[in-house]
């Protein structure tokens, strides 16, 4: 199998030639056909998450597979393999845990530390085979274009369980969403399919136009910080907040978008620290929380609305399996619009 692995960190990834694994137990073996480039993967490329105050959060390591958008085929199957066939094509869910710690126990694989996530901690699809651990992990897409199907598994799985957050919205509630990016388009999608109508800020004028052709009529230019003080005057203020980017200057923008009671949840991982007198808080009464992916009782709803036709596309640009370095270098410059997919034709 062909795989393209992390060197020292930011360099180039390094393709390699290995023995392609056989599957064990309730292993399945899935060739590759579409795997969705995150920002994630910048990340652990880069081998480090910014902390703010010059300080930093190590995670990448050499040798890694990253990719965790995963769609594939079923090519073989372990002996106590159960529920899949040889020649399935599944979206894979890769936020695996160990499954036997408290938070396996309550259906929260997602947030197992350290986990066995494809890509993070255990090969994922930056290659040209994956193994997954189990059958339980594998989703039909439906009718969905293979590469579109493959960013259910992170940019829709992270925008659903980020939107599942907040609940049932009532009359007046006002959502707004940070960040138009891969994964904040998703959440626009999930969001209308869901009923609701959000605020959707970002700094990049074209991609605000892009939610505009979605049919989002409320847009503002979160360069601007006088914008969060518009959509507080405009709404009395936002119930809830998801922010996608994750940045100094958005979590306090989307500070500044909220009302009394209202919500912030905290999606992107850009980097940097929050600093807030801590009496705002419950005088505010308001909640600051993280959202990490989802569940696999959320990949299952997802990928239900998904085959029933419920969310709308996002823009997708295909690229071959071999660019997954360039695809990379693409993404940390600002030069994607939607999701990169790479595809092993």
């Amino acid at each position: 199998m062909i795989s393209y692995l992390t060197a020292a960190p930011g360099a180039p990834l390094v393709e390699v030639e290995s023995e392609t694994p056989e599957p064990q137990g309730a292993e399945v073996l899935m060739r590759t056909l579409a795997c969705g480039v995150c920002h994630s993967d910048i990340h652990m490329h880069d081998g480090v998450f910014e902390l703010g105050g010059g300080k930093q959060l190590e995670v990448g390591r050499e040798g890694m597979v990253l990719g965790h958008e995963i769609f594939g085929e079923v090519i073989a199957i372990g002996p106590e393999a159960l529920g899949v066939s040889i020649g399935d094509r599944r979206v894979v869910f890769p936020w695996i845990g160990c499954g036997e710690c408290p938070s396996c126990r309550r259906g929260e694989e997602n947030i197992c530390t350290p986990g066995r996530a494809l890509g993070i901690m255990s090969p994922g699809g930056f290659a040209d085979h994956v193994l997954v651990p189990h059958s339980r992990y594998l989703f039909d897409k439906g009718d969905v274009p293979d590469s579109l199907s493959a960013t259910y598994a992170c940019s829709g799985l992270t925008a659903y369980g980020a939107l599942k957050k907040v609940g049932k919205l009532e009359k007046g509630d006002e959502l707004v969403i940070i960040g138009a990016g891969g994964v904040g388009m998703m959440a626009v999608q999930i969001a209308r399919a869901l009923g609701m109508d959000p605020i959707v800020a970002d700094i990049d004028d074209s991609k605000l136009a892009a939610t505009q052709e979605l049919g989002i009529s409320r847009t503002f230019n979160s360069s601007d910080l006088k914008s969060a003080k518009e959509i507080r005057k405009s709404t009395g203020g936002a119930y809830a907040v998801l922010d996608f980017v994750g940045a100094e200057t958005s979590v306090n923008y989307g500070l500044g978008c909220l009302r009394k009671g209202g919500m912030l949840i905290i999606v992107g991982l850009y980097g940097g620290a929050l600093t807030m007198p801590i009496p705002f808080i419950p005088m505010n009464s308001r909640i600051i929380q993280g959202s990490y992916v989802g569940n696999l009782e959320d990949m299952a709803e997802l990928m239900a609305m998904v085959r029933n036709g419920k969310i709308a596309p996002i823009e997708i640009t295909e690229r071959p399996l071999a660019e997954a370095n360039d695809a990379l270098v693409d993404l940390k410059a600002g030069k994607v619009r939607g999701r990169q997919v790479l595809v092993n034709t």
